[in-house]
């Protein structure tokens, strides 16, 4: 049985789950009735960043353009233009015995593409969640719904992975921004052009 995180809370994914290796983390949503004439196109990331809470470079920025991390530790598995039909609609596997000594967290954001000119935004996006499965039993550990808490932001950290006492943990974030992918590049350390 899942758990069910709430915005804010932590929990462990090692403590229940030893020997957990290899993940995949699953984004899926659902486009309100409301249509502004385009599809929606929206990416999930992965940002790796340090102590810092920076990218140590371009690389550690896993999305649509580059697929897979240096390391092997992080892949996309493909963009999804249209978010259509049930269940994830994009998906990134992470393999935790590979993550780089000096990665603490991955942030998995997610962003609407071209929202300006297609004039969209979350609050137009209904149903998303993120959740974690462990793929060695393809068995759900996480879930995190995401709620209708957005209006005009054009992108959101939904979650972070993060390392704590040797243990890794997962953090139910769920905060939003405006300015897209850009603006989410600037938080961490990316220079987006």
């Amino acid at each position: 049985m899942p758990i069910n995180l709430s915005k804010g809370q932590k929990v462990s994914l090692s403590k229940g789950n030893p020997g957990l290796k290899k993940i995949m983390v699953g984004l899926g949503w659902d486009v309100n009735a409301f249509d502004s004439g385009s599809d929606f196109d929206l990416d999930a990331a992965a940002f790796l960043v340090g102590a810092n809470g920076k990218c140590t470079s371009d690389k550690d920025f896993v999305f649509y353009g580059n697929l897979e991390h240096s390391s092997g530790a992080v892949k996309h598995m493909g963009d999804n233009l249209t978010g259509a039909g049930d269940g994830d609609d994009e998906q990134i596997q992470i393999d935790l015995s590979l993550v780089p000594a000096n990665i603490e967290k991955i942030a998995f954001t997610v962003t609407i593409y071209d929202a300006e000119s297609r004039r969209q935004n979350f609050g137009q996006v209904s149903n998303s969640y993120i959740h974690i499965m462990d793929e060695s039993n393809n068995t759900e550990l996480i879930r995190f719904d995401l709620g209708e808490d957005f209006s005009i932001e054009t992108a959101v950290v939904v979650g972070e992975l993060y390392k704590h006492n040797g243990e890794w943990k997962f953090n139910a974030i769920g905060s939003g921004f405006q300015g897209g992918l850009a603006a989410l590049c600037a938080h961490y350390g990316i220079d987006a052009e």
